[in-house]
């Protein structure tokens, strides 16, 4: 990777999948994260059009480290307050920062307490059962036989034959949980927090498998050519055979948006089917996006990684505004957020983050990006 080209990225210059090519180059290897986040900080501290004319980017660098050190003599701030102060600018600018796990040393602690929502089941009857995610439970039909078994952070239900009447459960996943769904078809379903899906017991036969969601889910569809699978999420659907796909879908957000994985997805709204922009077949690797004002369905290639990060504890954040970073927190976390910088809401970022304790985000935001919060009545205040 060129010097050039790593200073086009972060001037904003590279097209989307310029941009993506540069992002795994960057978490290809330690080394090139390190050379990535020398020149980021030469770019930042010596100035832009300076930096541009820049050629030995070591020899820079190693001017750069000598300011901070003399700097840090005469000063009893920390040596790298000059570094954060530069990120904090980069951040708005658009560069990315990969925080590793353990970056930063643990803040005070005690002052937060996430939410204590509990996983729930609604069966057909209305009767409602709360599921821990170390429980055993087993879920019964109204004949008292056995038709799903709880293990831990996953449901399963039997294959056995499908009722005469199809019955509905409706599983709820609140803020800062996940839980796995393995539908009597096989299909496996990864809900992420904040998320409802409403699925029959035993899919009917010689019917369409028809689910219910609300907020995000990743499924992994059995195949069945016959049996076509059905996402229903609000105003747009998803029609499968076999394959897998993420659909984001929280009622919250001005978009409803399907990622596929592999295989072949067909999107439709509830308006006239008929309508180009109302459908669209997805091919792997692409986003569907429907455009909940007017209906409208759209797509473009995406790295995939990405909108499944979450399936492995992960939050990941390419050019997002801030304010739907905190929205997205929120959920993983079930922290409540309050931004009373409204300026700063609409600034986009770029930042990856592992099971990280909230507490250690929030020190990351400060210490690189100059973000001030404070902590009052267990709620986060952007200041």
């Amino acid at each position: 990777m060129q010097d050039q080209d790593i200073l086009n990225y972060l001037k904003g210059k590279l097209t989307s999948d310029e941009q993506d090519v540069m992002e795994n180059w960057i978490l290809a290897s330690e080394e090139n994260g390190h050379r990535f986040n020398r020149i980021k900080a030469v770019f930042v501290a010596s100035g832009f059009e300076e930096t541009a004319k820049t050629v030995d980017t070591e020899k820079a660098y190693a001017q750069l480290a000598s300011t901070v050190q003399a700097r840090s003599k005469k000063s009893v701030s920390r040596p790298l307050s000059y570094l954060k102060y530069a990120a904090g600018i980069a951040a708005i600018l658009g560069s990315i920062y990969f925080f590793q796990k353990g970056g930063f040393d643990d803040p005070d602690t005690g002052r937060l307490v996430p939410g204590a929502a509990s996983i729930t089941l609604e069966l057909a009857d209305g009767t409602v059962k709360t599921l821990s995610e170390d429980g055993d439970l087993r879920v019964m039909d109204n004949a008292g036989n056995v038709i799903g078994t709880q293990n831990g952070a996953r449901l399963t239900y039997d294959g056995g034959p499908a009722d005469k009447e199809t019955a509905y459960n409706t599983l709820t996943v609140p803020y800062g949980k996940r839980f796995e769904l393995r539908l009597s078809d096989s299909t496996r379903v990864h809900l992420n927090a904040g998320t409802f899906l409403k699925y029959p017991v035993r899919f009917a036969r010689n019917a369409k498998r028809e689910v219910f969601l609300t907020g995000e889910a990743y499924f992994d569809v059995a195949e069945d050519a016959s049996h076509p699978f059905i996402v229903n999420a609000g105003a747009l659907n998803v029609a499968v055979t076999g394959t897998q796909f993420n659909v984001a879908a929280y009622p919250e957000d001005a978009t409803t948006n399907v990622v596929l994985v592999e295989g072949s997805v067909e999107l439709f709204t509830n308006q006239t089917a008929t309508e180009e922009k109302h459908r669209l077949i997805l091919e792997p690797g692409f986003k569907g996006v429907l455009d909940r004002r007017n209906g409208s369905i759209s797509s473009k290639k995406v790295r995939t990684s990405i909108h499944t990060a979450w399936l492995n504890g992960e939050l990941v954040f390419r050019n997002i505004p801030f304010d739907t970073i905190l929205l997205k927190m929120e959920r993983y976390y079930n922290i409540t957020f309050i931004n009373r910088n409204k300026a700063l809401g609409r600034d986009r970022f770029n930042a990856s983050f592992r099971e990280e304790p909230i507490e250690r985000i929030l020190r990351y935001f400060n210490e690189t990006h100059e973000i001030q919060y404070h902590i009052e009545n267990n709620q986060v205040i952007i200041d």
